[in-house]
């Protein structure tokens, strides 16, 4: 048996994945196992190729040379795994007119809206059947063919798939000191006690960047509201604060803080992402590009 059969796909997937997050902690919750179910698989596939691919220090975790070498490799295969795959699939269901898409449960009914209207506006009027679903589902139904395109918040890197920013909206922070017109500023929310979400639909990706790539403190509430569906009755309740993309709040008349960085108004972005392989390409360019425009005022 030669080495390329012995290597476990399910391994060159998490190597992947710690390469993409830098953090052996964060693959796994993307991945939905336990750490040590994931080092475990990358431990197997580093003592098959040789050499360790990852250093591990209390700066996170870095590519050893060897790593850097081959973890492109890895990339590539994986793609390439995935474009037979997805072309399989393709081939076996002739004529399909359907576009299928995958959308982020913080994507809003009217940027769905615009999707249903957009694809009956493309050369060649197709279908859309939509599936909701976490980042993780989403990002793997994209890379396994399963989807054709996702609508997410841009938080994640997917280097080798198509980006278009497709809509912008303001975050608002709901909690027991929330008043109708008054605003926050994001250095004073350091003071606020957050209620978070697991991180699935990209919200806690989103929080936690911002906070962190601004120097503020992000002080957490210690349980976890199951879903963003949750956490606007949470901060009613008076256990924290709370940030939501306007779109989901569950009423206009829901009391909320405009959040304000250095007096500009926080907004969340949303991407389509699509593959440049895919038989669709073109459709699924000329989908994004009108979602986009829609977007603008």
């Amino acid at each position: 048996m030669t080495m390329a059969e012995r290597l476990n796909i399910e391994g060159l997937r998490y190597a992947q994945a710690v390469a993409e997050t830098r953090s052996f902690s964060a693959a796994a919750r993307a991945y939905g196992v336990t750490q040590p179910a994931l080092s475990n698989g990358i431990a197997k596939l580093e003592e098959r190729l040789g050499e360790r691919l990852f250093d591990r220090s209390p700066r996170g975790v870095t590519p050893t040379a060897f790593g850097t070498r081959i973890l492109p490799l890895i990339e590539r295969a994986i793609a390439s795994l995935d474009t037979v795959a997805a072309e399989a699939r393709r081939l076996t269901e002739p004529g399909d007119q359907k576009i299928r898409m995958g959308v982020s449960p913080l994507i809003g009914p009217q940027l769905v809206a615009r999707s249903f209207s957009a694809v009956r506006e493309l050369p060649t009027p197709r279908d859309l059947v939509l599936r909701e679903a976490n980042m993780q589902d989403l990002r793997d139904g994209l890379r396994a063919g399963q989807l054709d395109i996702i609508l997410i918040p841009a938080v994640t890197s997917m280097p080798r798939f198509e980006h278009r920013i497709i809509d912008v909206e303001p975050v608002v922070v709901v909690g027991p000191t929330a008043e109708d017109g008054s605003s926050l500023e994001l250095t004073q929310a350091g003071e606020e006690q957050f209620i978070l979400v697991p991180d699935a639909c990209g919200l806690t990706t989103f929080t936690t960047q911002l906070f962190q790539a601004n120097d503020v403190p992000l002080r957490t509430y210690p349980g976890e509201a199951a879903s963003y569906r949750v956490l606007e009755e949470w901060a009613g309740l008076g256990l924290g604060s709370a940030m939501l993309p306007q779109s989901r709040l569950t009423s206009p008349t829901v009391p909320r803080r405009s959040l304000l960085n250095e007096g500009r108004e926080v907004q969340i972005s949303f991407e389509a992402v699509w593959t440049p392989e895919s038989a669709l390409r073109e459709d699924l360019t000329l989908l994004a590009q009108a979602l986009g425009a829609s977007s603008k005022p």
